[in-house]
């Protein structure tokens, strides 16, 4: 499973959420690949996606959380989509 954080450099939430939600997911499911993509490197993506404000977080390519859930909400749904599997 690929989790996606879209963020843009200097953003004081995505910077202090990071490491909670990176922790989230690798202890939700086991192989969790984190990837963090600075909009401004990543912008024709973050539009694919349908990325109107950061952060934002997309799984397997598609966008899941389009404001910045919690810990325990991105832990939810991870669980949710492996048990989906």
């Amino acid at each position: 499973m690929k989790v996606e954080l879209i963020y843009a450099p200097g953003c004081v939430d995505c910077m202090a959420a990071k490491s909670a939600l990176q922790s989230a997911a690798e202890a939700a499911v086991g192989g969790v690949e984190w990837i963090e993509l600075n909009v401004l490197e990543a912008l024709d993506y973050a539009v694919e996606l349908g990325v109107l404000t950061l952060p934002a977080l997309a799984i397997d390519g598609r966008l899941v959380f389009a404001a910045l859930p919690t810990p325990a909400q991105l832990r939810e749904e991870l669980l949710r989509r492996a048990d989906d599997d």
